[in-house]
């Protein structure tokens, strides 16, 4: 057990599983006191105390901080985590589809922020970290709709940064590359040979295997650590060289 967060209050949404859960997990070993917002809460129990919370959604995310607000008058570490996926093509996506990545995706951490700022200002060591994604700074082949919504993310995380670095709130993003999570779980279960397509997940990247929430996580605490005062409007890449390795055949 770390004491490295000792004292400071953390809000995780999409606390219930995959990175959220390994990020919520890695909180609150190092100390933290961890709200995990979720529409289920999952596997968080040991590690947060859940708040539903639909981050798509303008008067959940208010009723959820109303309801952090009852416990905590701090915020320290915000990570916005929550996100879902979309496969295809751009001729493949409809307009529902459009909408409902980019609110959830995008949208759904300008609402989530804009509730948790009145908390996080009275905080002394105040951090935001958005889970981003490789597919912010690569082309994927039929992921038109989601790579759209993650590069939003990292154009959104540079410009909270330059917004907020003045009130000395610092805000980063995480860009994992194919992660073990419950997502990609389910999409290689739709896919013909889920034994093959797993494999070509991890031929991409150059280590040759998929990256652990857990290495996310410890990205996610790095980022948010009190003694990384000066590390604000980074883009921190956790994928296993995917982004920056060429590597011969």
């Amino acid at each position: 057990m770390s004491t490295e967060f000792a004292g400071l209050t953390a809000v995780v949404t999409g606390a219930g599983s995959g990175i959220g859960l390994a990020a919520a997990k890695a909180l609150h070993e190092s100390g933290a006191t961890v709200f995990g917002l979720d529409i289920q809460e999952g596997a968080m129990a040991p590690f947060a105390t859940w708040v539903q919370c639909d981050v798509g959604d303008t008067a959940s995310v208010q009723s959820a901080f109303e309801i952090v607000a009852k416990s905590t008058s701090v915020v320290d570490v915000l990570a916005n985590n929550a996100g879902i996926g979309a496969v295809g093509t751009v001729a493949d996506a409809s307009d529902d589809e459009w909408a409902r990545v980019m609110n959830i995706n995008v949208a759904g951490i300008g609402r989530v922020t804009t509730a948790a700022l009145p908390l996080l200002r009275n905080s002394k060591s105040a951090s935001i970290v958005n889970t981003c994604s490789i597919a912010a700074t690569v082309g994927l082949p039929k992921r038109a709709v989601y790579s759209a919504s993650k590069g939003a993310v990292l154009s959104l995380t540079l410009a909270m940064a330059a917004d907020l670095v003045k009130e000395k709130i610092r805000v980063n993003c995480v860009n994992p590359g194919t992660a073990d999570t419950p997502w990609v779980e389910r999409l290689l279960s739709l896919a013909e040979n889920p034994s093959a397509e797993r494999a070509a997940l991890e031929a991409r990247q150059p280590m040759g295997r998929l990256v652990s929430a857990q290495e996310v996580a410890r990205a996610i605490l790095y980022l948010t650590n009190p003694a990384q005062g000066s590390t604000t409007g980074t883009v921190l890449a956790v994928d296993g060289g995917m982004h920056g390795l060429r590597l011969p055949k």
